[in-house]
């Protein structure tokens, strides 16, 4: 169990460390960016701006991802057995009861979603009830539960925002030098500080890119832990994600900009071996890596 609780405390110190990676990242950017272009301004709005965008995705990003995956909230009337099997996770997890969503998909998929606890919901799609059985369905709800307990969503949302700020940002301000905009005063130094500034606006979006999927990735993993520690039994959930990876129906509402939030990328290629670089731009782990992490647990 320390083993457990000590993979899983890791996990949440190197997800905030790369979400500090990520706002430094803004603000280094807002900076070069202000120096090369002559306007201290810059550094203010760009930092501003990305704080008022993140607030409001906190209270409003829910919603949205519930409408682009054409989700439908259910009553305990129309799924008894979803709604019994949730109602024994969140008392074991001391969490508060989240809406139920359904997707009306062949596919095999689920995903979590609200500003906190007390404002969260769950979806899940037809084909992810039909397939799975009971105890692969408490290991599937288990892990979404996990990203609401461990606020996931939080996290998710402001990489989101401030890795689309970022590309924002930069193609701003490439636009702006392209057509000779700034105060372009003769110094010392001024035409490398320009030059290094383009660079910066050319890799900034990748490197911000790489920062959201890295941390995506990270909270996959902990999310399996902790809804594992929460059924104590992580061959439920292994299993589940071997049927979800092996489904070969296609998830019709799927988003690029939602693609994150689903226990499984529903954009995912499931021909040949995944490489080093190809992982780089992933949005979920490699399934066989949870699968044996998973395996590799003691509860």
């Amino acid at each position: 169990m320390a083993t457990l609780y000590t993979h899983i405390d890791q996990n949440i110190a190197k997800t905030w460390a790369l979400m500090g990676a990520f706002l430094a990242l803004v603000i280094a950017i807002g900076f070069l960016f202000a120096q090369a272009m002559g306007e201290p301004a810059i550094l203010y709005i760009a930092v501003g701006f990305s704080l008022f965008m993140n607030f409001l995705s906190y209270w409003f990003a829910d919603k949205l991802v519930l409408s682009l995956s054409r989700a439908r909230e259910i009553k305990r009337e129309d799924h008894e057995e979803l709604f019994r099997i949730v109602e024994n996770l969140v008392i074991a997890a001391g969490l508060p009861m989240p809406k139920l969503y359904i997707i009306e998909s062949a596919a095999s998929n689920a995903f979590a979603t609200g500003r906190n606890p007390e404002h969260a919901a769950v979806a899940v799609t037809r084909g992810l009830l039909e397939r799975l059985n009971r105890q692969e369905l408490e290991g599937v709800l288990s892990h979404e539960l996990a990203h609401i307990g461990n606020r996931d969503m939080l996290v998710a949302t402001i990489a989101v925002i401030l890795a689309g700020f970022i590309a924002i940002l930069a193609d701003f301000f490439l636009r702006i030098s392209f057509y000779g905009g700034g105060r372009r005063e003769s110094r010392e130094g001024g035409n490398a500080l320009m030059a290094l500034a383009i660079v910066a606006a050319i890799l900034a979006p990748i490197a911000a890119t790489l920062l959201r999927l890295a941390i995506s990735r990270k909270r996959e993993f902990l999310a399996d832990a902790s809804g594992a520690l929460l059924t104590r039994n992580p061959e439920a959930l292994a299993s589940a994600l071997v049927k979800i990876s092996t489904d070969s129906d296609p998830l019709e509402t799927a988003r690029v900009q939602t693609a994150h939030l689903f226990i499984d990328d529903p954009f995912k290629n499931r021909h040949g071996k995944t490489r080093w670089f190809i992982k780089l731009f992933m949005t979920h782990p490699p399934i066989e890596e949870r699968i044996r992490a998973l395996r590799g647990m003691e509860v």
